[in-house]
């Protein structure tokens, strides 16, 4: 980033101050997102980044039996990375803000130097996180279902739905799946948007992330649902939504991250 830009970026080793927030806060935030997005439409880009990704899940499903009960943890784990793959809206969002040049061109300016660092290193442990996830769920399907993989993917989905070790594993498997959710939340509500903004590191990132947790557990969670509920409906939408939901979820971060961090 250049010397022109409004923001002060020289780091700080002292956690910033975070402020409690309530629903409304959560509303303005989705709200001001929203208005990025039509501002800045960014659906053309998650068009050509969701489409491959779902048709090589598609395909492992199709002729790879093994997969099988591995693709819904990938799916839903999608959310536990979602905060470091919108790094560039953060940034545009900011751009905008500032009245800064906010093309697509521009969205990645942060990954330079120590904020590049900073930033990849949030991103390890919410990939770390990610794979603890996959881990934790196979071996409850392990647990319950032993070596034996169904055929076909219609044929696992009827077991799962229709027989108590599957209904097993639907229930553990969301009870497991949101304790990862709540973790990686913490670690990552507001950690990438605070390097982006002042260039702080890792720790000091993180840090500020869980004390706004603490501050505020009940927004926050309300948030967390929010953002679960709407990648759902991306989801069942066969990933369609997922162009819409994922830039104005990125984008509302940004402003959460400006009202809740002094």
């Amino acid at each position: 980033m250049t010397s022109s830009f409004p923001l002060s970026h020289g780091f700080s080793a002292a956690r910033p101050a975070v402020r409690r927030i309530g629903i409304q806060d959560l509303k303005a935030a989705l709200s001001r997102g929203v208005d990025d997005f039509l501002a800045m439409p960014t659906h053309v880009l998650f068009v050509v980044l969701i489409y491959p990704i779902a048709g090589v899940v598609i395909a492992a499903a199709t002729f790879e039996q093994d997969l099988i009960p591995i693709l819904f943890p990938l799916a839903a784990g999608f959310a536990l990375i979602g905060p470091f793959a919108a790094l560039g809206l953060y940034e545009m969002s900011r751009r905008r803000e500032w009245g800064l040049p906010a093309a697509l061109t521009d969205a990645y300016a942060p990954l330079h130097g120590r904020s590049a660092r900073a930033i990849m290193g949030v991103g390890l442990v919410l990939a770390l996180i990610f794979l603890a996830w996959l881990c934790a769920a196979m071996g409850l399907y392990w647990a319950l279902y032993g070596g034996v993989t169904e055929p076909s993917l219609l044929a696992f989905l009827d077991d799962v739905l229709t027989t108590p070790r599957g209904w097993t594993l639907i229930v553990a498997g969301n009870l497991v799946g949101a304790a990862f959710s709540l973790l990686a939340l913490a670690v990552s509500a507001v950690s990438i948007p605070l390097i982006i903004d002042k260039d702080a590191d890792a720790g000091t990132a993180i840090e500020t992330s869980l004390a706004l947790m603490r501050e505020n557990p009940g927004p926050m969670l309300a948030w967390g649902a929010i953002v679960a509920g709407m990648l759902v409906l991306g989801m069942v939408s066969l990933f369609v939504g997922l162009a819409v939901v994922l830039p104005v979820l990125g984008h509302a971060t940004w402003h959460l991250y400006r009202r809740a961090v002094g």
